[in-house]
Protein backbone atom coordinates (compact mmCIF):
# COMPACT_ATOMS: atom_id res chain seq x y z
CA UNK A 1 0.00 0.00 0.00
CA UNK A 2 1.35 3.45 -0.84
CA UNK A 3 1.97 5.35 2.39
CA UNK A 4 3.03 8.90 3.26
CA UNK A 5 6.44 8.85 1.48
CA UNK A 6 5.14 7.37 -1.77
CA UNK A 7 2.06 9.61 -1.91
CA UNK A 8 4.26 12.65 -1.19
CA UNK A 9 6.53 11.58 -4.05
CA UNK A 10 3.55 11.20 -6.40
CA UNK A 11 2.30 14.66 -5.40
CA UNK A 12 5.78 16.07 -6.09
CA UNK A 13 5.80 14.35 -9.50
CA UNK A 14 2.44 15.91 -10.37
CA UNK A 15 3.61 19.34 -9.21
CA UNK A 16 6.60 18.98 -11.53
CA UNK A 17 4.80 17.54 -14.56
CA UNK A 18 1.07 18.28 -14.32
CA UNK A 19 0.74 21.78 -12.84
CA UNK A 20 0.03 24.33 -15.56
CA UNK A 21 -1.45 21.76 -17.93
CA UNK A 22 -5.11 21.58 -18.94
CA UNK A 23 -7.37 18.59 -18.34
CA UNK A 24 -8.53 17.76 -21.86
CA UNK A 25 -10.50 14.62 -21.01
CA UNK A 26 -11.16 12.18 -18.19
CA UNK A 27 -11.95 8.56 -19.09
CA UNK A 28 -13.65 6.39 -16.48
CA UNK A 29 -12.99 2.69 -17.02
CA UNK A 30 -14.55 1.63 -13.71
CA UNK A 31 -17.53 3.50 -12.31
CA UNK A 32 -16.88 1.75 -9.01
CA UNK A 33 -13.83 3.94 -8.39
CA UNK A 34 -15.88 7.17 -8.32
CA UNK A 35 -17.33 7.91 -4.89
CA UNK A 36 -19.03 11.18 -5.92
CA UNK A 37 -21.37 12.04 -8.78
CA UNK A 38 -21.86 15.80 -8.36
CA UNK A 39 -19.86 17.51 -9.79
CA UNK A 40 -19.47 14.92 -12.58
CA UNK A 41 -16.04 13.94 -13.83
CA UNK A 42 -16.67 15.96 -16.98
CA UNK A 43 -16.55 19.10 -14.82
CA UNK A 44 -12.77 18.68 -14.79
CA UNK A 45 -12.60 19.13 -18.57
CA UNK A 46 -10.98 22.41 -19.59
CA UNK A 47 -9.64 23.19 -16.13
CA UNK A 48 -5.98 23.99 -15.47
CA UNK A 49 -4.07 21.95 -12.89
CA UNK A 50 -3.00 24.49 -10.28
CA UNK A 51 -1.57 22.28 -7.55
CA UNK A 52 -0.99 18.81 -6.14
CA UNK A 53 -0.77 17.82 -2.50
CA UNK A 54 -1.25 15.13 0.09
CA UNK A 55 -3.62 14.54 3.01
CA UNK A 56 -2.36 11.53 4.95
CA UNK A 57 -2.34 8.79 2.31
CA UNK A 58 -4.74 10.70 0.01
CA UNK A 59 -3.44 12.35 -3.17
CA UNK A 60 -5.04 15.68 -4.14
CA UNK A 61 -4.95 17.21 -7.62
CA UNK A 62 -6.26 20.80 -7.59
CA UNK A 63 -7.82 21.68 -10.93
CA UNK A 64 -8.48 25.40 -10.58
CA UNK A 65 -10.63 24.98 -7.47
CA UNK A 66 -12.12 21.59 -8.27
CA UNK A 67 -10.25 18.71 -6.65
CA UNK A 68 -9.63 15.18 -7.83
CA UNK A 69 -8.83 13.32 -4.61
CA UNK A 70 -7.51 9.75 -4.77
CA UNK A 71 -6.88 7.04 -2.22
CA UNK A 72 -4.79 4.27 -3.77
CA UNK A 73 -5.78 1.65 -1.16
CA UNK A 74 -3.71 -1.56 -1.05
CA UNK A 75 -3.10 -2.24 -4.73
CA UNK A 76 -3.76 1.02 -6.54
CA UNK A 77 -1.18 3.08 -8.35
CA UNK A 78 -0.70 6.19 -10.49
CA UNK A 79 1.06 5.61 -13.79
CA UNK A 80 2.34 8.66 -15.66
CA UNK A 81 2.76 8.63 -19.44
CA UNK A 82 4.17 11.25 -21.78
CA UNK A 83 1.61 10.17 -24.40
CA UNK A 84 -1.67 8.51 -23.48
CA UNK A 85 -3.71 6.39 -25.86
CA UNK A 86 -6.51 8.39 -27.51
CA UNK A 87 -9.35 5.81 -27.73
CA UNK A 88 -11.44 5.70 -24.53
CA UNK A 89 -10.80 2.48 -22.58
CA UNK A 90 -13.50 -0.17 -22.39
CA UNK A 91 -15.21 -0.32 -19.02
CA UNK A 92 -14.46 -3.22 -16.75
CA UNK A 93 -11.43 -4.46 -18.68
CA UNK A 94 -8.16 -4.97 -16.84
CA UNK A 95 -6.63 -2.93 -14.02
CA UNK A 96 -7.30 0.53 -15.48
CA UNK A 97 -9.85 2.50 -13.42
CA UNK A 98 -9.49 6.12 -14.52
CA UNK A 99 -7.44 8.05 -17.10
CA UNK A 100 -6.69 11.78 -17.07
CA UNK A 101 -5.51 13.38 -20.33
CA UNK A 102 -3.43 16.51 -19.72
CA UNK A 103 -3.08 17.25 -23.40
CA UNK A 104 -4.95 16.40 -26.58
CA UNK A 105 -5.76 12.64 -26.40
CA UNK A 106 -3.12 10.67 -28.22
CA UNK A 107 -0.78 13.66 -28.36
CA UNK A 108 -0.21 14.81 -24.78
CA UNK A 109 0.76 13.45 -21.36
CA UNK A 110 -1.40 12.32 -18.49
CA UNK A 111 -1.82 9.52 -16.01
CA UNK A 112 -3.73 6.34 -15.35
CA UNK A 113 -5.10 5.19 -12.01
CA UNK A 114 -4.84 1.42 -11.91
CA UNK A 115 -5.52 -1.33 -9.40
CA UNK A 116 -4.26 -4.89 -9.43
CA UNK A 117 -6.10 -7.90 -8.02
CA UNK A 118 -9.76 -8.68 -7.46
CA UNK A 119 -10.26 -6.90 -4.12
CA UNK A 120 -10.99 -3.33 -5.20
CA UNK A 121 -10.37 -0.42 -2.83
CA UNK A 122 -9.10 2.36 -5.11
CA UNK A 123 -11.29 5.43 -4.59
CA UNK A 124 -11.60 8.81 -6.30
CA UNK A 125 -13.66 11.84 -5.37
CA UNK A 126 -14.37 15.03 -7.33
CA UNK A 127 -15.08 17.76 -4.78
CA UNK A 128 -14.84 21.50 -4.28
CA UNK A 129 -12.78 21.01 -1.12
CA UNK A 130 -10.77 17.99 0.10
CA UNK A 131 -12.50 18.37 3.48
CA UNK A 132 -15.68 17.08 1.81
CA UNK A 133 -14.06 13.64 1.65
CA UNK A 134 -15.10 11.93 4.87
CA UNK A 135 -11.88 9.93 5.24
CA UNK A 136 -9.87 13.19 5.03
CA UNK A 137 -12.17 14.97 7.48
CA UNK A 138 -11.49 12.19 10.01
CA UNK A 139 -7.69 12.28 9.69
CA UNK A 140 -5.51 12.92 12.71
CA UNK A 141 -2.46 15.20 12.48
CA UNK A 142 0.10 14.33 9.82
CA UNK A 143 2.88 12.09 11.12
CA UNK A 144 5.62 14.45 9.92
CA UNK A 145 4.00 17.44 11.60
CA UNK A 146 4.02 16.03 15.13
CA UNK A 147 6.35 17.31 17.81
CA UNK A 148 7.52 14.95 20.52
CA UNK A 149 5.11 16.54 23.02
CA UNK A 150 2.18 16.28 20.61
CA UNK A 151 2.90 12.60 20.06
CA UNK A 152 2.92 12.00 23.82
CA UNK A 153 -0.42 13.79 24.16
CA UNK A 154 -1.95 11.71 21.37
CA UNK A 155 -0.84 8.41 22.91
CA UNK A 156 -1.63 9.32 26.50
CA UNK A 157 -4.25 6.96 27.91
CA UNK A 158 -4.43 4.80 24.77
CA UNK A 159 -5.00 1.14 25.61
CA UNK A 160 -4.43 -0.42 22.18
CA UNK A 161 -1.19 -1.97 21.04
CA UNK A 162 1.40 0.30 19.50
CA UNK A 163 1.05 -1.30 16.05
CA UNK A 164 -2.66 -0.49 16.03
CA UNK A 165 -2.16 3.09 17.24
CA UNK A 166 0.47 3.95 14.64
CA UNK A 167 -1.71 2.74 11.78
CA UNK A 168 -4.91 4.42 13.00
CA UNK A 169 -5.40 7.25 10.48
CA UNK A 170 -7.79 9.03 12.82
CA UNK A 171 -5.00 9.26 15.37
CA UNK A 172 -1.91 9.83 13.18
CA UNK A 173 -2.21 10.32 9.42
CA UNK A 174 0.10 8.78 6.85
CA UNK A 175 1.61 5.68 8.47
CA UNK A 176 0.60 2.26 7.17
CA UNK A 177 1.63 -1.34 7.70
CA UNK A 178 5.13 -1.12 6.25
CA UNK A 179 6.43 2.07 7.82
CA UNK A 180 4.92 1.28 11.22
CA UNK A 181 7.05 -1.89 11.21
CA UNK A 182 10.12 0.13 10.27
CA UNK A 183 9.45 2.82 12.89
CA UNK A 184 9.01 0.29 15.71
CA UNK A 185 12.13 -1.59 14.66
CA UNK A 186 14.19 1.59 14.60
CA UNK A 187 12.78 2.62 18.00
CA UNK A 188 13.38 -0.92 19.38
CA UNK A 189 9.76 -1.22 20.52
CA UNK A 190 7.44 -4.21 20.47
CA UNK A 191 4.37 -4.04 18.23
CA UNK A 192 2.44 -5.40 21.23
CA UNK A 193 3.53 -2.60 23.59
CA UNK A 194 0.59 -0.67 25.03
CA UNK A 195 0.58 2.71 23.28
CA UNK A 196 -0.36 4.70 26.37
CA UNK A 197 2.19 3.09 28.69
CA UNK A 198 5.43 4.04 26.93
CA UNK A 199 7.98 5.64 29.25
CA UNK A 200 9.83 8.86 28.48
CA UNK A 201 12.79 7.09 26.87
CA UNK A 202 10.52 4.99 24.67
CA UNK A 203 8.52 8.04 23.59
CA UNK A 204 11.74 9.87 22.74
CA UNK A 205 12.86 6.93 20.62
CA UNK A 206 9.47 6.51 18.96
CA UNK A 207 9.25 10.15 17.91
CA UNK A 208 12.82 10.23 16.64
CA UNK A 209 12.25 7.01 14.68
CA UNK A 210 8.97 8.22 13.19
CA UNK A 211 10.52 11.43 11.89
CA UNK A 212 13.76 9.85 10.66
CA UNK A 213 12.18 6.81 8.96
CA UNK A 214 9.54 8.86 7.15
CA UNK A 215 11.88 11.72 6.25
CA UNK A 216 14.49 9.34 4.87
CA UNK A 217 11.83 7.54 2.84
CA UNK A 218 10.49 10.83 1.44
CA UNK A 219 14.03 11.92 0.54
CA UNK A 220 14.63 8.62 -1.29
CA UNK A 221 11.28 8.74 -3.07
CA UNK A 222 10.83 12.36 -4.15
CA UNK A 223 12.25 12.89 -7.61
CA UNK A 224 12.00 9.22 -8.55
CA UNK A 225 10.02 8.25 -11.60
CA UNK A 226 6.57 7.07 -10.48
CA UNK A 227 7.25 3.62 -11.93
CA UNK A 228 10.28 3.17 -9.66
CA UNK A 229 8.68 4.17 -6.36
CA UNK A 230 7.57 0.69 -5.33
CA UNK A 231 11.06 -0.67 -5.84
CA UNK A 232 12.54 2.26 -3.95
CA UNK A 233 10.22 1.57 -1.03
CA UNK A 234 11.20 -2.11 -0.89
CA UNK A 235 14.91 -1.31 -1.05
CA UNK A 236 14.72 0.86 2.06
CA UNK A 237 12.88 -1.61 4.31
CA UNK A 238 14.80 -3.38 7.08
CA UNK A 239 12.17 -5.72 8.55
CA UNK A 240 8.86 -5.29 6.74
CA UNK A 241 8.26 -8.04 4.14
CA UNK A 242 11.60 -9.63 5.11
CA UNK A 243 10.33 -12.64 7.04
CA UNK A 244 13.05 -15.26 7.48
CA UNK A 245 15.88 -12.94 6.50
CA UNK A 246 18.53 -11.70 8.95
CA UNK A 247 17.93 -8.42 10.75
CA UNK A 248 20.41 -5.90 9.30
CA UNK A 249 21.07 -4.55 12.81
CA UNK A 250 21.64 -7.67 14.93
CA UNK A 251 21.50 -10.64 12.56
CA UNK A 252 18.56 -12.36 14.25
CA UNK A 253 15.86 -13.84 12.00
CA UNK A 254 13.01 -11.47 11.16
CA UNK A 255 9.71 -12.98 12.35
CA UNK A 256 6.12 -12.48 11.24
CA UNK A 257 2.71 -12.29 12.90
CA UNK A 258 -0.14 -13.02 10.49
CA UNK A 259 -3.81 -12.13 10.60
CA UNK A 260 -6.78 -12.68 8.32
CA UNK A 261 -5.58 -10.34 5.58
CA UNK A 262 -2.47 -8.64 6.94
CA UNK A 263 0.86 -9.42 8.54
CA UNK A 264 3.61 -7.51 10.30
CA UNK A 265 7.30 -8.25 10.73
CA UNK A 266 9.70 -7.57 13.60
CA UNK A 267 13.05 -8.58 15.06
CA UNK A 268 12.85 -10.43 18.40
CA UNK A 269 16.34 -9.38 19.53
CA UNK A 270 15.88 -5.70 18.69
CA UNK A 271 12.27 -5.34 19.79
CA UNK A 272 10.94 -8.00 22.15
CA UNK A 273 13.86 -9.06 24.35
CA UNK A 274 14.52 -12.09 22.18
CA UNK A 275 11.03 -13.55 22.68
CA UNK A 276 8.92 -14.38 19.60
CA UNK A 277 5.42 -12.90 19.66
CA UNK A 278 2.36 -15.12 19.61
CA UNK A 279 1.06 -15.47 16.06
CA UNK A 280 -2.69 -15.27 16.67
CA UNK A 281 -3.99 -15.61 13.14
CA UNK A 282 -7.57 -14.89 14.14
CA UNK A 283 -6.63 -11.78 16.11
CA UNK A 284 -8.44 -8.53 15.31
CA UNK A 285 -5.42 -6.41 16.24
CA UNK A 286 -5.18 -4.82 12.81
CA UNK A 287 -8.88 -4.51 12.11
Amino acid sequence: MPELPEVEALAHHLREHAVGRTVHRVDVASLQVLKTFDPPWTALHGRTVTGAGRFGKHLDLDCDGLHLVVHLARAGWLRWSDTLSAPPPKQGRGPLALRVHLGPPGQGPGFDLTEAGTKKGLAAWIVKSPSEVSSIARLGPDALSLSRGELEDLLSGRTERLKTALTDQGLIAGIGNAYSDEIMHTAKLSPYATAGKLNKESLDGLHAAMISVLTDAVDRSVGQDAARLKGEKRSGLRVHARTGLPCPVCGDTVREVSFADKAFQYCPTCQTGGKPLADRRLSRLLK
